[in-house]
């Protein structure tokens, strides 16, 4: 009898540690696999920037290492992102924007990993990012501009007798941000995991059931190993179009167009 798991069920938080105090009441304190990888996350994050300044800089080195071209061009590349969305003389963003590009690439890259747990197929973070986001972005924009920002909402040139309608349309495609950026990560990140899970427990049955058809399953085994491949490459662009749609609301919020 085979015992088939549901593929849904590598996105479950579950308690690893679990303690409960009679202290104030009642303390329950808990220790999840999603506090555990968000943590190993962050450690991962600040020990390759360590990694990089103990290896020392291009400046003191004839010969570059290939961490440092890797970090450096990384750098290059975000910062190419902001000085193009967001403006040369709004850098002061560009920290903001590294350190999200590095969270959600690294968040992605672990959750890869066989048996690991990926933080950005949980809703709550994903949609958590967007929604802090969004609510950064508007303060950004009433505070340089004040009510000036809600000329953002009429595009100009709008007949007068269409602004009612113009006005509710803008609203709710602006307020519609605020779950878009998370949820488009939240959806990849979960639907190639689910895919890639359903397709190797039907491979491992199929290897298992006899010499003849493993030798036959080779051949849709070297797919599978395809779409890890393209899984890979949708961890990275998840994540340069998170932080690309991000530094385009900042530079919405700054601009008013």
């Amino acid at each position: 009898m085979v015992l088939v798991h549901s593929p849904l069920e590598q996105f479950e938080v579950s308690n690893l540690i679990s303690l409960n105090a009679p202290i104030l009441g009642y303390l329950n304190i808990s220790l999840t696999n999603f506090a555990v990888y968000s943590l190993l996350v962050l450690v991962l994050v600040i020990s390759l920037h360590l990694a990089y300044k103990g290896t020392g800089s291009n400046d003191t080195k004839l010969i570059p290492s290939e961490w440092n071209i890797a970090l450096e061009s990384s750098y290059a590349s975000i910062n190419t992102i902001v000085r193009e969305q967001i403006g040369l003389r709004n850098e002061i963003y560009l920290p903001f924007i590294y350190s999200l590009f590095f969270f959600i690439i690294i968040s992605n890259l672990v959750g890869n990993t066989p048996y690991s747990f990926t933080i950005t197929t949980s809703i709550i973070l994903s949609v958590g990012l967007s929604v802090t986001i969004f609510l950064g972005v508007t303060l950004i924009g009433l505070f340089k501009h004040g009510l000036h920002f809600f000329s953002f909402f009429v595009p100009s040139g709008t007949p007068i007798f269409l602004v009612p309608v113009l006005v509710l349309i803008e609203v709710i495609s602006y307020l519609a941000r605020a779950l878009s950026l998370g949820v488009r990560l939240f959806a990849n990140m979960t639907a190639g995991h689910t895919l890639l899970k359903i397709l190797s427990t039907f491979l491992y049955q199929l290897f298992s059931s006899s010499i003849l058809v493993a030798i036959f399953t080779l051949i849709p085994f070297s797919i599978f190993v395809a779409l890890i491949g393209l899984e890979l490459a949708v961890s990275i662009i998840q994540a340069y179009v998170f932080t690309l749609l991000t530094s385009s609301y900042i530079k919405d919020a700054i601009e008013l167009h």
